[in-house]
């Protein structure tokens, strides 16, 4: 006697992957995000393995994470994957307080974001 459970909230020719809580700023996050937007997965995970930006590694692991997800679980030819989709999102905020001159403090805030990928499989070119 629960509730029903939703149906797929994605078509059939995509997957997802989502991250969440990465250290690091949504508006730094997204530059990483806005580099393998609408490329095909191959050519977006080749530069994430090149850029020279820390967080692309954890974008990189998330894009792996869609690649398997649309292989596996949703039987997509892995050559025909495109990021569809890499959107950002903001998530909690750790405040912490710096100790400041004639006995102040100033405020130190460190940012977590998460991160959605989307992959869509691409129609058969005739």
């Amino acid at each position: 006697m629960g509730k029903q459970s939703l149906g797929r909230q994605l078509k059939d020719t995509e997957a997802l992957a989502i991250g969440n809580r990465l250290r690091v700023s949504p508006q730094k996050l997204n530059l990483v995000a806005g580099l393998i937007r609408g490329k095909s997965a191959e050519a977006a995970l080749s530069d994430l393995t090149f850029s020279n930006r820390a967080i692309a590694r954890d974008v990189k692991k998330v894009l792996q994470s869609a690649i398997a997800n649309a292989e596996n679980n949703h039987q997509l030819d892995v050559d025909q994957l495109v990021v569809a989709e890499a959107y950002i999102g903001k998530a909690l905020v750790m405040k912490r307080m710096r100790p400041r001159g004639r006995g102040r403090s100033s405020p130190i805030l460190k940012p977590f974001s998460n991160i959605t990928i989307i992959l869509r499989e691409r129609e058969e070119q005739v």
